[in-house]
């Protein structure tokens, strides 16, 4: 299961956030707050839904428990940006950058067999490293994580190896 490698353009997200871990893992809740206000988002580049994980700084999965926290975002990308339009959303730009681009096959409580095949597996023989920026899912609006037959696109921040400093 080899990747796309996407350069990635920074994109403005609108939707909500929430900080949370694996073991107080709230998704359902924050995507349940978010879905009703979806349709009423203008400017929508399109129909995709993005579910965004923003670690601390320094964030490695070496150092990643299911106690580690971050911020989650259920969001939608939007050309531009009327705060006035959406007083009970929040905004987000997505850094730019380098995305090895996976494809999660199944539902969604396999998900963890995808990310152990990344991290364990893909990562540490490629000619990629961790980039310390948002990991997120894209999907579409039918997505349904119980589906055996469900896709997501699995977005992993990297950087070519002889570019560290």
């Amino acid at each position: 299961m080899d990747p796309k490698i996407i350069a990635l353009e920074e994109k403005k997200l609108i939707g909500k956030s929430k900080r949370m871990s694996l073991e107080e893992d709230s998704t359902q809740e924050l995507w349940k707050s978010f879905m009703p206000h979806r349709q009423s988002i203008s400017h929508r580049t399109d129909e995709m839904l993005y579910n965004l994980k923003v670690f601390d700084q320094g964030f490695g999965p070496e150092s990643f428990r299911s106690s580690t926290t971050f911020v989650k975002w259920a969001a939608v990308e939007v050309d531009r940006i009327d705060p006035e339009e959406l007083p009970a959303m929040e905004t987000h730009l997505l850094s730019g950058g380098l995305y090895a681009v996976f494809l999660n096959e199944g539902p969604a409580s396999e998900f963890n067999q995808t990310l152990q095949y990344i991290f364990k597996e893909w990562l540490p023989s490629s000619s990629y490293v961790l980039d310390d920026r948002e990991h997120f899912e894209r999907f579409t609006e039918d997505y349904r994580p119980a589906d055996p037959e469900a896709v997501e696109e699995v977005w992993i921040p990297v950087k070519y190896l002889g570019d560290e400093h």
